[in-house]
């Protein structure tokens, strides 16, 4: 990808589930995931005729237009780190120009990123929302076609600077949500930060692809076992 440019699967001006506060939003094109749970399987591919080429002058046009009723930009996907050179520019940006500085600077990641990947957008990103799709590593290849090693890397590394915002675990029934992989992922996490923040995200059948639609959503109850099981292994900033 050209210097200045991303390419660009879609742009919300106002989100309230991206992040903290209202926030304007930005879908990369691309993932190096292949997840079976994806519920935007059309980010995945590399190329696509439905994706925009934008510049970072584009975005901050954009941007503008969405004040004074956003707090802060959020870069997803896709997987938003396959173009952290813009990411990285566009931040900048950002946070060097005397409109826009106030407003804070968040990426939704999937992890599988390298530790010089994120020293190279830590010192313009004010936070990271993390997923973790299962820790068992052999579940995790299964349901993404990719190890969890470079996710679990990143976890520790973020927590380790402070730009850890949160974990996202998106549970889905009897692929990734037994008792054994909750109370392994609360433990891992709670081993790194004892205050770690991990959000719930259930498992919708709207939007995902043919593999997952027979899957069963999360219901009630299974969010209530979740959100139980989770705060008897002692996560107490549970969302």
């Amino acid at each position: 990808m050209k210097a200045h440019h991303a390419l660009v699967a879609d742009v919300i001006s106002f989100s309230w589930v991206d992040g903290p506060g209202n926030r304007f939003v930005l879908f990369l094109q691309g993932c190096n995931f292949n997840c079976l749970a994806c519920h935007n399987p059309q980010t995945i591919p590399l190329q696509t005729p439905r994706a925009t080429l934008y510049s970072v002058e584009d975005l901050l046009l954009k941007i503008r237009a969405s004040m004074p009723y956003i707090s802060g930009v959020t870069i997803s996907g896709g997987e938003a780190t396959m173009q952290y050179e813009f990411i990285s520019e566009l931040f900048q940006a950002i946070k060097t120009t005397p409109d826009l500085q106030h407003l804070t600077t968040f990426i939704d990641s999937n992890g599988n990123a390298p530790e010089d990947v994120w020293r190279s957008l830590a010192p313009v990103t004010d936070g990271v929302m993390l997923d973790l799709k299962v820790l068992d590593d052999e579940k995790h290849f299964e349901l993404t076609g990719n190890s969890n090693k470079q996710v679990l890397d990143s976890i520790k590394f973020l927590a380790s600077i402070n730009k850890l915002f949160e974990v996202r675990l998106l549970l889905v029934p009897s692929q990734n949500d037994s008792d054994e992989d909750l109370i392994s992922t609360a433990r891992f996490l709670l081993a790194i930060d004892t205050d770690m923040r991990v959000k719930i995200n259930a498992f919708m059948t709207h939007g995902v692809r043919a593999t997952a639609r027979s899957w069963s959503p999360a219901n009630s109850q299974d969010l209530q076992r979740y959100r139980d099981l989770f705060l008897s292994q002692g996560i107490k900033n549970l969302v």
